[in-house]
């Protein structure tokens, strides 16, 4: 249950503090005092898209946070923990923060338990934690898919797995059979495409080259042209540093190997001279090293015509298979790839397997899909009688529900269409919910739902904001009635100017609006005892004084606690 709600430079109101207590909390006020700031703040914690405009005239920020308690078996305790989220324990309880903060400027960051996180991540813990009925709310349950959720939830968990495995198994089957008919269109396609690579495949096969080898032959092509010139100045670099037998003259190593028996003999007398006499002992080993490779190299020149004509035709076969494939040896090894893959996917066994997998993932969609149907249908008869029970407390004496469950083609959400159809009373005919029926009705329906799907709904808190619209009189007695039934298991939040409903509240916050002629600001305090008559007695007559509506008010007062 959300335990507090603390804002700052939100709208109207500066800084305010809402207390929320188990049970049912109804919020009041004039219009325009500032509930729906209340409400906004609930959005924000709860991820909504944030808007710069909601700031406070003058203010830098607005900030909203929220103090939740949540069980550790929850999945929203899971949730928050792999977000990073510290949480208070006490117990199997736990205190979780989650936190929003808009700049002016438009920036907004959101918190869970002290770390930022996606406001996402906001909307996926609180999606587990509270379910926000509006007026809008009233407009959605026209729609088709809205009823199809409301039925899925009140057919229970097990229900909901089958869908959820049913719809895995549709995706799949829908890729496969994509897959499958674009395969048949290409089929003759493919052949002629298959037949031209499978040429292309050959010819490069047949020469079968690695990457950068052409530039690897270029430069032994190189090489070999000019053999004999590379190892006549090989040759006799090698003589100029070391000689050779048939040399007498001197050479590097000869003069060098001078010098050090020189040096050596001056560093006797002069210790100075020590570092010079090594150097010239490592230089002289340089150079003896150096005469070395290019003796060894010498020895692998290799003149041989024959072994330069191999080199060229390779060449050339390379050059052809880049003209026909390239420009580069890089795009001929690409398109010799993807040629394969090509011609492996087009093999006619393909099309055996993709036919025989379609037919499989079919029939477990048509198998699953009936499972579903099945289901539904249980539940549509006990689902309409339920609400229809709740309507008639709600002052809908003679209205009934009829859930129909009528057969359809397979689709994501299985292989029917549903379609709530009100009767409203006695008489009538039964007609669809988006034709015919009142927003005061739609008003009472949804609330009699959310009471039917109370016992079997995991979300702790439930927030109404003006779902009562278009009731008065009698059937706002019975609505408050439903709302307290609702909170002996839920925690219940409701938004309202009806004082039958206020009167059923174990917890009534007023929400104020005043100023001082410069400033315009917004207070909110939980009323008790006086304090709360003259609320219901405003909220009755508009007279904070009235003798008769304080009469009213304590009558109203009165039989709440006789209901609760």
């Amino acid at each position: 249950m959300i335990r507090e709600l603390r804002l700052r430079g939100l709208g109207v109101i500066n800084e305010a503090t809402v207390p929320f207590a188990p049970g049912l909390t109804v919020l009041t006020g004039e219009t325009g005092a500032g509930k729906t700031m209340v409400l906004t703040g609930l959005g924000l914690v709860m991820g909504a898209k944030a808007d710069a405009a909601v700031v406070r005239l003058g203010a830098e920020r607005a900030d909203v946070d929220a103090e939740f308690v949540v069980t550790e078996s929850t999945g929203a305790a899971a949730l928050a923990e792999e977000s990073g989220a510290v949480m208070d324990h006490d117990g199997d309880e736990s205190v979780l923060l989650l936190g929003r903060t808009i700049a002016a400027e438009g920036r907004s960051r959101a918190f869970a338990g002290g770390r930022s996180v996606p406001a996402t991540t906001l909307g996926e813990i609180t999606e587990l934690l509270m379910a926000v009925h509006g007026q809008s709310d009233q407009i959605l349950l026209r729609d088709a898919k809205r009823q199809r959720e409301l039925l899925d939830r009140y057919s229970g968990a097990a229900h909901l797995a089958t869908l959820d495995h049913y719809r895995d198994v549709y995706r799949q089957w829908r890729s496969v059979d994509a897959e499958l008919t674009q395969t048949r269109m290409r089929r003759d396609e493919l052949t002629r495409e298959v037949a031209l690579l499978r040429h292309g495949i050959a010819d490069i096969e047949a020469v079968s080259p690695v990457s950068d080898e052409d530039i690897s032959l270029k430069e032994q092509a190189t090489v070999l042209a000019n053999a004999t010139d590379l190892l006549a100045d090989v040759l006799a670099a090698h003589d100029l540093l070391s000689g050779s037998d048939e040399s007498d003259g001197a050479n590097a190593l000869m003069l060098m190997g001078q010098a050090q028996r020189l040096v050596d003999r001056a560093a006797s007398v002069d210790t100075r001279l020590s570092e010079s006499r090594d150097a010239l002992a490592q230089a002289a080993d340089a150079v003896a090293a150096l005469a070395l490779d290019l003796g060894a190299h010498a020895r692998e020149l290799d003149a041989d015509p024959a072994r330069l004509a191999a080199l060229e035709d390779r060449r050339q076969a390379i050059s052809a298979l880049k003209r026909a494939y390239g420009p580069t040896l890089d795009d001929v090894l690409q398109w010799w790839e993807q040629a394969q893959r090509t011609v492996a996917a087009a093999d006619p066994d393909r099309l055996e397997e993709l036919q025989v997998e379609a037919a499989r993932l079919g029939a477990e969609v048509i198998a699953q899909a009936a499972t579903i149907t099945t289901a539904r249908l249980k539940s549509a008869k006990a689902f309409g009688s339920a609400v229809a029970a709740e309507l008639h407390a709600l002052a809908m004496a003679d209205a009934d529900l009829r859930i129909d469950v009528a057969a359809a083609e397979p689709g994501p959400d299985g292989a029917d269409t549903i379609a709530f159809l009100l009767r409203p009373h006695a008489g009538s005919d039964f007609r669809p919910l988006g034709r015919g029926a009142s927003g005061g009705e739609l008003s009472r329906i949804m609330l009699a739902i959310e009471v039917v799907l109370a016992d079997g709904h995991g979300v702790p808190t439930f927030v109404f904001d003006e779902v009562d619209s278009g009731v008065g009189g009698k059937v706002a007695v019975e609505v408050g009635r439903r709302l307290a039934r609702l909170a002996r298991q839920a925690q219940v939040i409701v938004v309202t100017h009806l004082p039958q409903v206020a009167a059923f509240a174990d917890q009534h916050v007023v929400v104020t609006k005043g100023t001082d002629g410069a400033i315009t600001a917004t207070s909110v305090q939980v009323v008790e005892g006086d304090d709360r008559v003259r609320e219901l007695v405003r909220m009755l007559s508009g007279l904070e004084d009235s003798q008769s509506g304080a009469t009213h008010a304590a009558e109203l007062l009165a039989l709440a606690r006789q209901e609760r």
